[in-house]
């Protein structure tokens, strides 16, 4: 489905940035004020558990670093991300680009908001099998990597014009 570039498209993608980050943001505010306190690990299946780790780093604890400046550094790199797919969002002319880039913005303003809130960034969602466990995370993290699928999948299998 295309659209022309205007108001519509730009407000679907506004509308699922803003669902994404709270819905983010009340995930994590429920985990941290009812399900994780005290803190422990909740069995949920035996391939997943609700958790509560603290991710200074990016994306699966990437530069994992304690620093001072770290939370602002980090910070400032998703803001200047997030005007960038501001900007690729304004000009996107197909509905899913629309939605892909308001799940990634969504995510990232969810990330953020934690690393001024606390420092670090909650993650409580742990997948695990056969003794090896996934980095935990959380649903801002999972609307970035859905929305980056989506984008990475429309660019491969979308056919363009060509002149």
């Amino acid at each position: 489905m295309s659209l022309t570039p205007g108001l519509r498209s730009r407000a679907i993608g506004g509308a699922v940035a803003v669902a994404a980050a709270v819905l983010d943001q009340v995930s994590k505010t429920w985990i941290l004020e009812s399900v994780m306190n005290p803190p422990r690990v909740i069995e949920i299946a035996p391939f997943f558990n609700i958790v509560l780790a603290w991710n200074r780093g990016v994306s699966f604890g990437m530069f994992n670093t304690v620093t001072d400046h770290g939370p602002l550094i980090l910070t400032g790199l998703a803001v200047v991300i997030v005007i960038a797919l501001s900007v690729w969002l304004w000009r996107a002319t197909s509905m899913l680009s629309v939605v892909a880039l308001g799940l990634v913005i969504g995510g990232a303003v969810g990330n953020v908001v934690d690393r001024q809130i606390h420092g670090a960034v909650v993650d409580f969602l742990d997948f695990h099998a056969f003794g090896y466990h996934w980095p935990a995370f959380n649903i801002a993290d999972s609307a970035i990597c859905v929305g980056a699928a989506i984008l990475i999948l429309e660019s491969l299998f979308t056919r363009t014009e060509t002149s």
